[in-house]
């Protein structure tokens, strides 16, 4: 068993496109299936009415702040426990492990308790019309009321990956992926001797899948994660990895939760106009997770395999890992570009469009789209701040890009020019990302890459 534990981590002696390959395309397929799943949701829920699709859509901030704190959080567990595999610090390594599963419940309990009381509040702050709210209740009182299972579904998987085995972790996303778009149409029309529930079938279905897939990411790991020695006795929280945890985690959980603040912000400007505009919004974030869910599976792929190198003082994998990853992702979003630009019309129609939908969402995913062309990069290059423990880093590029120049761009466009002028924001926000990206990079090589030459 400890010459099991103790061999050669693949991390270290795989050649970068192979391993890059064969970590990432698991979680690629994974992401994809959970795209997939995204966009199902909300054809069905679209089938009730624009109403109901609205109302999801103002969801999606709470729901995006819930995935933030999880998956900020394993951010830094997986970049620490990764760090310690490299420098073969298995102890570290099965603290950092048992620390993260603690803080999932923490983080689950708290969110729960916080989310459910002010759901009411949360939507009326948004609208008035009285059908929103009630679908808004009934979906957000559900999903983040028993949302246990994404806390721990999500840091489950991100343990597999920090120890290389991201097929694994496809596993769980995959299956409960699946139950969830085939419950969906069950749940929501009252199929097969099921109770018609509406909206609240489509939040059933969605945390029926997350138990399921951490269940599923617990057997996997206890069975197959053999780096990783789980014991009962030693769950307890142990704050120095804590922090260590959190000095990576909280810069990203800010980055993420940020997304969240801007896409709140951006509903109100567009509620000034119609609720028709935040629907469109709404389907334009599910469709392009068609496209960014695999730059995430790619990121996913990436981070431990440079933090990894990092512990192990290898400056040439990391380097080659990052431009194989940021041409990777280029390459994704062109084709994200292409079908935003020649088939908006038809991607709309999955969602049920009415003719004023169309005519909002046309214009606006083609404008947006523009700004795929540096999405990928800035990334990609994001994630090796993270990688590498600064991810303050990404911090700073994401407030830039989302709260300090998208909202107030968004803003002055819509009282300036009108309503189909706010999604120019969204390209002009990424010129500025990529720029900042750039220069924070060659400042990170520098400090960090560069000293490991020697």
């Amino acid at each position: 068993m400890e010459q099991t534990v103790h061999q050669e981590n693949k991390m270290g002696t795989m050649p970068i496109p192979k391993l890059l390959f064969t970590m990432a395309l698991p979680m690629i397929i994974s992401m994809m299936i959970q795209a997939l799943y995204n966009i199902v949701d909300s054809m069905f829920v679209a089938q009730i009415n624009e109403n109901a699709l609205s109302a999801v859509s103002l969801a999606f901030p709470v729901q995006n702040l819930m995935i933030s704190i999880v998956s900020g959080t394993c951010v830094g567990i997986n970049a620490l426990l990764s760090r310690n595999l490299g420098e073969h610090d298995y102890k570290g390594a099965n603290r950092v492990a048992h620390n993260a599963l603690l803080l999932a419940l923490i983080s689950y309990i708290i969110f729960a308790v916080i989310t459910v009381s002010l759901t009411d509040v949360f939507f009326k702050i948004q609208t008035s019309d009285a059908e929103i709210c009630a679908f808004g209740h009934d979906y957000m009182t559900l999903v983040c009321g028993l949302s246990f299972g994404a806390f721990f579904v999500i840091t489950l998987e991100r343990l597999l990956q920090s120890t290389g085995r991201t097929h694994l972790s496809m596993i769980s996303q995959a299956v409960g992926a699946i139950f969830n778009i085939i419950f969906d149409p069950i749940l929501i029309f009252g199929l097969l001797g099921f109770p018609k529930l509406g909206v609240a079938g489509a939040a059933i279905a969605t945390v029926s899948g997350q138990i399921l897939g951490a269940f599923i990411s617990l057997f996997l790991n206890l069975r197959y994660n053999k780096e990783l020695q789980f014991s009962w006795k030693a769950m307890r929280l142990h704050w120095h990895t804590i922090k260590q945890i959190y000095v990576v985690g909280i810069p990203s959980i800010i980055m993420m939760s940020i997304g969240s603040v801007m896409t709140f912000c951006f509903n109100k400007i567009l509620l000034a106009f119609t609720s028709t505009a935040t629907a469109v919004f709404g389907v334009y974030f599910k469709l392009n997770s068609i496209f960014f869910m695999p730059v995430f599976g790619l990121n996913s792929g990436m981070v431990p395999i440079i933090a990894f190198n990092y512990g192990a003082r290898n400056p040439k994998r990391i380097m080659e890992t990052y431009k194989l990853s940021a041409i990777a992702a280029t390459c994704m979003m062109l084709i994200g570009i292409s079908m935003f630009m020649f088939l908006p019309d038809k991607l709309l129609g999955l969602f049920n469009a009415s003719a004023n939908m169309l005519e909002i969402g046309v214009p606006a995913l083609r404008i947006i789209s523009i700004s795929f062309l540096f999405a990928g990069y800035c990334i990609i290059t994001g994630s090796v701040y993270q990688a590498l423990g600064n991810g303050t880093y990404s911090l700073i590029v994401s407030l830039a890009r989302q709260l300090f120049v998208l909202v107030p761009v968004a803003y002055f466009l819509s009282h300036a020019f009108g309503l189909q002028a706010i999604w120019w924001s969204f390209p002009i926000a990424e010129i500025i990302s990529v720029i900042a990206s750039f220069y924070l990079f060659k400042r990170i090589y520098r400090l960090k890459i560069k000293p490991l030459e020697a």
